[in-house]
């Protein structure tokens, strides 16, 4: 795995961990009874976000080099996987 797979790699991590991260302990102006006018009952109250990409950070790295590692032992590889019927020998 070169450099630039390996950075789009952990930006594809890093994207679906806050896409998954963001809701989490998520206070709505609704849950708090506290809604400012012109805002949507489910607009977020604290949202958190410098503490929220710190640990979205942290998590993409470690899932990362889990990944990462795998690929690079050569643990798996598109040539053993003759049941996914990718390649043609």
């Amino acid at each position: 795995m070169g450099v630039v797979s390996g950075l789009v790699l952990y930006a594809v991590i890093w994207f679906m961990t806050l896409f998954v991260l963001l809701p989490v302990k998520l206070e709505t102006q609704g849950d708090r009874g506290e809604i400012v006018p012109g805002t949507h009952a489910g607009a977020p109250a604290n949202l958190n976000l410098k503490r929220k990409l710190f640990w979205v950070s942290i998590i993409a790295a470690a899932v990362w080099v889990v990944i990462a590692g795998v690929i690079v032992s050569g643990w798996v590889n598109l040539r053993e996987a003759e049941w996914l019927k990718l390649i043609d020998d």
